[in-house]
């Protein structure tokens, strides 16, 4: 066919010839650019339905945050993939090498690269921990010295605010591990001191009823998954036997059972008459030497000690 056609254009005069291969070169760009323009609709459709169809069977909120982000993210690298490549087919069109663009395109590409590697870096990052599904929006997070509740999570930083509502903005590239506080279930952890003299037994007994009353209270048995799992002494202080043991609690919640836990603990040993020693100081102040008195004594008519 290709034969033809130049067989067909030899027969024409010179100055149509350049015309027609100009118009034949304009149709095939708008070609290209038409089929770019159409598959990168294509693509953003099918991205943005599968990112429909799975957000919608996720019944999480920050597992659907995470779903639209990394849809974003696809959106564009499709753009980005199909632009670069129908913009290589135009220069060829054009009688442009397209070799050389490439090669420079490399190189800066590469000094780019050296002189923000952070940037680059914080997006490798961000991109993997979006896939990985290692954080989510409303999860209490610690990433490096910084903790906090995740507020939003992007392919360049994560967002915590910390208890006393400071705004934490880490960069991706400098989180080397993360400790998520708040997935699937927590352990609220409690450390508890009596005295030396008290009961061990009836003490842990007591921290048995307490955690079954807590789990018959409405309030706060959805958030209390299991009984209480008694580690036992842990410990020998200076003022007290430490006693540890820790129960299954939702997410989140570790916080809140412990601090009723040792709340209503409090009141049942006092009940109990348990003593919770708190560390005390004895200071004993040694009594001053008396010195012997000296005087005399009428029947020797000498010095002698008075006892």
């Amino acid at each position: 066919m290709n034969a033809q056609w130049q067989s067909f254009v030899g027969w024409l005069p010179s100055h149509l010839q350049g015309l027609e291969i100009v118009a034949v070169a304009g149709l095939r760009i708008t070609m290209i650019l038409l089929a770019a323009w159409l598959a990168i609709v294509a693509a953003q459709r099918g991205i943005r339905t599968l990112r429909i169809r799975i957000a919608s069977r996720l019944g999480d909120k920050g597992a659907v945050q995470r779903a639209e982000t990394l849809g974003r993210v696809f959106r564009y690298l499709a753009t980005v993939v199909i632009s670069l490549l129908a913009g290589t087919l135009v220069l060829s069109e054009i009688g442009i090498s397209v070799a050389p663009i490439l090669g420079a395109a490399g190189v800066a590409g590469l000094a780019v690269g050296f002189g923000a590697q952070s940037l680059v870096k914080d997006y490798f990052t961000g991109l993997f921990l979006l896939v990985e599904d290692q954080i989510r929006q409303g999860d209490v997070v610690k990433l490096g010295e910084h903790a906090g509740a995740v507020e939003e999570v992007t392919l360049r930083y994560v967002r915590l605010r910390d208890y006393d509502g400071n705004v934490h903005f880490v960069p991706n590239g400098s989180i080397s591990s993360v400790v998520n506080m708040g997935r699937d279930y927590a352990q609220a952890v409690v450390d508890v001191g009596v005295a030396y003299a008290a009961s061990i037994d009836a003490a842990m007994k007591l921290m048995t009823e307490v955690t079954a009353g807590m789990r018959a209270d409405p309030i706060y048995a959805p958030r209390i998954f299991d009984d209480l799992e008694m580690a036992g002494v842990d410990r020998w202080a200076d003022s007290a036997v430490i006693i540890r043991a820790r129960v299954k609690v939702a997410p989140l919640a570790q916080w809140t059972i412990r601090r009723e836990f040792l709340r209503r603990l409090k009141l049942a040993f006092d009940e109990a008459g348990i003593e919770i020693p708190f560390p005390q100081l004895t200071l004993r102040r040694p009594q001053p030497q008396r010195q012997p008195q000296r005087g005399l004594c009428p029947e020797l008519g000498e010095e002698s000690a008075a006892r």
